[in-house]
């Protein structure tokens, strides 16, 4: 009879899982000895992937399940061990990843006492998951397995399973029996009715403006012909930015706090807004007003604006039953005149970031994203630190329908990019992966070089190197208060990497940045580029104003956040070719 760990490593192959990510350790060995005794994913079983902080096990899983859509697996030991895993289980959950985590735990007899390491994973991991359960006795598994595997999928988001290690090195009391094909998630169909109250609504509407998030991944073409059918300007989130401006002749660029473009003026000046599949956070950017929600998920239809009504269902299965039903709208004023106010806003503010900048030193790290979206792959992977990096991968990098773009858009953690590299390139080990590291983000989980080096992962990391937490530093100015703790001492992460036995190189000066960037991307292997960039860089046009400061959190941000967006001016230009000139 098989031991209650290799029960529930049985499940997991069942279920499609070819890698676990995490850290061995007491309670945890007899689940890492199950994996070890499937002999490997080459054997059709389970590879365990060894971290060296097990947040960072987590983020990988959450990565991975965001470029594959399966289950992704990660794991801790108990107290300490686990604790570590929340932060990339929050990030997972939030970002509706499918990912399992098993916290193993302290022995049974003594949860309750104070004993070593004694945490209460079950309450712990409750608030960022949609299933977490404790396995209590052999005679639970597999069953408690299977539910959790199946939350996880089902459900879009993270799912724990909570397992002391000495039920986990129990005999089985249940036979194991077959897992049954995990389904694809569902097309949600909306209702007649509320198809008929949204083709009213568009019908009537003189200015229409959508407004489009990541709900949008498989619905490029509708939203398209949505936006062409009634002239419709088309703003997105962060998270819906590489499946829905690529090809789109309709783009204005993005709201909220990295904002750029004409998408808030867009919003505010159209009669209807359509949001379709976001979960856009930031309230003080929307209209409150004029707006029409499209979501499969009832729990965020209108908890960001204020709604006329919403609409339950998939953004695709939405659009192509509303479509045939609407009246083409032949006045085209609105939309060409937002497309307009768009290219002026770019060339404006790309002219502030630009002028000379291949000259400048410290570099500007606006020329360092530009150079590293012309270089890397057409399929490449980027995964982007929280801060500013976010800010250069919002207006630098061009989504072709190809690359992906991986970040903690919704948890907004730090020290993600390299191991949601990780992730991304573990599961796909022929394609490019870049991270775009910030130097304090790398600095919190510089361990992980030490992961690429033992797993001959061959992820490009490319160090912004300001010796600054420069989105702190932005926050404090448009608080009003002068910047403190946001500096710290420089340091040279090419010699770290290199001491860790990686390629690498550190660049000083703009003349090297092409040169620097096409070397990592072209070697066998893991390499970090060290940039060093100006620490003064914070996206913030020469000429702001006091009022513009003090006007930031009401959506002054698409002035002040305004420069620097790099391919988005030559794309606006484009959209514009076809247009008459007033």
């Amino acid at each position: 009879m098989p031991t209650v760990a290799e029960q529930l490593i049985d499940v997991l192959v069942q279920s499609g899982v070819r890698r676990i990510y995490g850290v061995v350790g007491d309670s945890l060995n007899p689940v890492v000895d199950a994996v070890r005794r499937t002999g490997g994913s080459a054997r059709g079983g389970i590879d365990w992937i060894h971290v060296r902080n097990e947040e960072a096990g987590a983020f990988a899983a959450a990565a991975e399940a965001q470029l594959t859509g399966t289950l992704a697996v990660c794991a801790g030991s108990c107290g300490p061990g686990n604790l570590h895993l929340l932060q990339g289980v929050y990030d997972a959950h939030r970002s509706g990843a499918p990912v399992l985590a098993i916290a193993s735990h302290i022995p049974s007899a003594q949860i309750g006492t104070g004993f070593f390491q004694e945490t209460h994973p079950e309450r712990l991991f409750a608030e960022c998951s949609h299933y977490c359960e404790m396995v209590s006795s052999p005679e639970q598994m597999p069953r408690l397995a299977r539910i959790a595997v199946q939350n996880a999928v089902g459900r879009r988001g993270a799912a724990v399973l909570v397992l002391p290690g000495d039920v986990s090195h129990e005999s089985a009391a249940q036979p194991t029996g077959e897992c049954w094909s995990l389904p694809s998630p569902p097309a949600i169909l909306p209702a007649a009715a509320d198809v008929d109250r949204l083709v009213e609504r568009v019908n009537r509407a003189e200015k229409v403006m959508i407004m489009a998030g990541a709900g949008c991944r498989a619905a490029h073409a509708d939203v398209l012909a949505l936006a062409e059918a009634v002239g419709a300007p088309v703003g997105h989130s962060l998270r819906g930015k590489e499946f829905v401006q690529y090809d789109n002749p309709f783009d204005v660029g993005m709201s909220g706090l990295l904002g750029y473009g004409a998408c808030y003026e867009a919003m505010h000046e159209a009669d209807l807004v359509l949001l379709l599949g976001t979960d856009f956070p930031y309230d003080t950017f929307l209209p409150q007003r004029n707006t029409v929600q499209v979501d499969i998920d009832a729990a965020r239809i209108g908890r960001r604006s204020v709604l006329e009504f919403g609409v339950l269902g998939d953004v695709g299965e939405t659009i192509r039953a509303a479509l045939p039903r609407l009246a083409r709208k032949p006045d085209r004023s609105f939309l060409n005149a937002m497309l307009r106010k768009h290219e002026r806003g770019l060339q404006r503010t790309v002219d502030t970031y630009t002028k000379d900048v291949a000259q400048q030193v410290p570099l500007h790290p606006e020329y360092v994203a530009d150079i590293l979206d012309e270089e890397a792959a057409e399929d490449a992977v980027f995964t982007v630190d929280t801060g500013m990096c976010n800010v250069w991968a919002a207006r630098y990098l061009t989504p072709n329908g190809r690359r992906r773009l991986i970040g903690s858009f919704v948890h907004g953690s730090m020290a993600n990019a390299l191991p949601h590299a990780i992730g991304a390139q573990t599961a796909d080990p022929g394609r490019q992966v870049v991270a775009m590291c910030g130097d304090g983000g790398l600095a919190m989980l510089l361990g992980e070089l030490l992961t690429l080096k033992t797993h001959a992962l061959p992820v490009k990391a490319v160090v912004f190197n300001n010796s600054s937490l420069g989105m702190v530093k932005l926050e404090m100015l448009v608080d009003g208060l002068p910047d403190f703790g946001t500096d710290h001492d420089q340091v040279d992460f090419a010699a770290l990497a290199k001491a860790a036995g990686l390629h690498s190189r550190r660049v000083e000066k703009p003349g090297d940045v092409r040169d620097g960037i096409r070397e990592i991307l072209a070697h066998d292997g893991p390499a970090v580029l060290d940039v060093v960039t100006d620490p003064n860089a914070l996206s913030i046009p020469p000429n702001i104003t006091a009022s513009q400061v003090r006007g930031f959190a009401l959506a002054a941000s698409r002035t002040v956040l305004g420069g620097g967006v790099g391919k988005m001016l030559q794309l606006a230009k484009s959209n514009l070719r076809n247009i008459p000139r007033p």
